[in-house]
């Protein structure tokens, strides 16, 4: 980065496209993160909390426009999109909550926009379909937390284009293009 959201363009950097959170719907996460058990794992900061729609891992950043302009015309023309908690479940290093997908505009708005960026040839999407969730702790072994699901249901505030840095304490994410999206 040379500046607040400005990149050199012979940089490689690592990116990714999320819908990003009301503050409601953060405040709650951190609440809700507040009332798990003590254990060996690290709750996710509020700024690091989104909805990801495509990881595109290390780029060069003189391909952040076509990305961000990508990312601008799918989130224009998405449905009202609306996510509420379903589950938790961990993976292998991580412990998300998995969000049902009111009538599958979310989903339409990452497939829509994984076909713009594999057009532009900047991703490959994934053979599985997108899963809707919200990364909340992170491990190196599984805690195997079995919590209460929190009461949240949210409309996004918006999609963004994220800067990942990774650092000793943890991935620190950056937005570097944010977006409005249509149908909310």
């Amino acid at each position: 980065m040379t500046g607040a959201g400005s990149v050199e363009s012979d940089a490689r950097v690592r990116l990714f496209c999320a819908l990003t959170l009301p503050d409601d719907a953060v405040r709650s996460i951190v609440a809700w993160q507040g009332r798990l058990p003590d254990g060996d794992f690290r709750p996710v900061p509020p700024a690091n909390l989104h909805v990801t729609l495509a990881f595109l891992g290390a780029r060069p950043a003189l391909e952040l426009d076509a990305i961000g302009g990508e990312l601008e015309a799918s989130a224009a023309a998405a449905r009202p999109i609306a996510l509420a908690a379903r589950r938790y479940r961990e993976t292998r290093s991580v412990g998300m909550l998995v969000f049902d997908d009111e009538d599958g505009a979310a989903a339409a708005l990452a497939d829509d926009l994984a076909s713009r960026l594999d057009r532009l040839g900047v991703y490959e999407p994934e053979r599985r379909p997108w899963l809707p969730h919200l990364t909340v702790v992170r491990f190196r072994r599984s805690p195997r937390l079995a919590p209460a699901v929190p009461e949240l249901r949210f409309v996004p505030s918006g999609a963004a284009v994220y800067l990942s840095r990774l650092r000793r304490s943890g991935a620190e994410y950056v937005v570097v293009q944010r977006f409005g999206l249509g149908g909310s």
